[in-house]
């Protein structure tokens, strides 16, 4: 049986322009799930990883605006805090559509914690949008009233922006194997995971950080040493020249290719970009493995090379 690592982009968890309700993101996950489902049907093991930005912004939010009757969470408090809730959704909802089908494949989902470097260079450059969108005036305001760095994310806003290091280990790795080898669907380093660092002690320690869940869910695919990492995000398939009158739609992308478009600035950083340097790593790291980038509509198809972007 092919093992391979699914990485939800955020249209997976939530629509754009409907309310961020948990009923709004459950609706979401569960059509979300018919195409987990069907990819399950054709015969793949399955390990879900799932990003939180929207998530895990409005969490902090929410707790900025409480701070007066209860106490702020700190930024990786939060970040659990999105993994439990969406990890939750994605169990109910993938339970919901595989109990329609007839099929009794367990899921759980690990609250994971990720091993970050405390003197990543990354922490210098904060990178990583987070939260709702807003207007260059709204993000101005903010910045001046908060302090936050906010900066325009690939021409749909401007977003705060937090520290993105590189994953270096996951600590949960024993347990979500153990899961996945008594055939359990494992939901895990959502969101990037839970960024820590490990102090003097050597004991674990939570930072202000997103870990970007592409580079995340490269790590674990690396990890689990599946036969395919599976990206999706809104589009169908990598362009270069995107948005532009001669923008090219790639069914395959080689590595040279890929590094060669890196280069060139093709690729948005905080968008498109970590996920092709996410392929590109896992396609590096042993012969015969293979990174898809497409969207949730198309997944099981990109799995067959009949849509999609195929890395090899």
């Amino acid at each position: 049986m092919n093992k391979i690592v699914i990485a939800l982009g955020g249209n997976a968890l939530q629509e754009a322009g409907k309310p961020a309700t948990a009923q709004a993101q459950l609706e979401v996950v569960e059509r979300t799930s018919v195409y987990i489902a069907d990819i399950l049907e054709k015969g793949y093991q399955i390990v879900l990883a799932h990003g939180n930005g929207p998530q895990v912004g409005r969490l902090v939010i929410q707790n900025e605006y409480a701070e007066p009757v209860t106490p702020a969470m700190p930024f990786d408090v939060c970040g659990a805090m999105s993994q439990g809730m969406i990890g939750y959704h994605i169990q109910q909802g993938l339970s919901k559509v595989l109990r329609s089908r007839g099929n009794s494949t367990p899921v759980a989902t690990v609250v994971t914690q990720v091993v970050v470097d405390a003197h990543d260079p990354k922490f210098q450059n904060p990178s990583k949008p987070i939260g709702p969108f807003y207007t260059e005036e709204e993000a101005a305001a903010i910045a001046a009233q908060k302090g936050y760095v906010m900066k325009e994310d690939a021409g749909r806003g401007w977003r705060r922006v937090v520290a993105s290091p590189m994953p270096v280990e996951i600590v949960e790795l024993d347990a979500v194997r153990c899961l996945v080898d008594n055939g359990f669907i494992v939901v895990t380093v959502g969101g990037g995971g839970i960024p820590v660092v490990r102090n003097a002690q050597g004991n674990l320690e939570g930072v202000a950080a997103v870990i970007d869940k592409d580079l995340a869910s490269e790590r674990l695919a690396e990890d689990l040493d599946v036969d395919a990492l599976v990206i999706l995000t809104a589009v169908e398939k990598v362009s270069i020249n995107f948005k532009k009158p001669d923008q090219k739609d790639l069914d395959t992308l080689s590595v040279a290719e890929a590094k060669r478009y890196i280069a060139e600035g093709h690729f948005a950083p905080g968008s498109m970009l970590p996920k092709i340097e996410a392929a590109v790593k896992f396609v590096e790291s042993k012969p015969g493995r293979r990174a898809i980038i497409t969207s949730l509509d198309k997944a099981a198809l990109a799995l067959e090379g009949k849509a999609g972007t195929t890395i090899a």
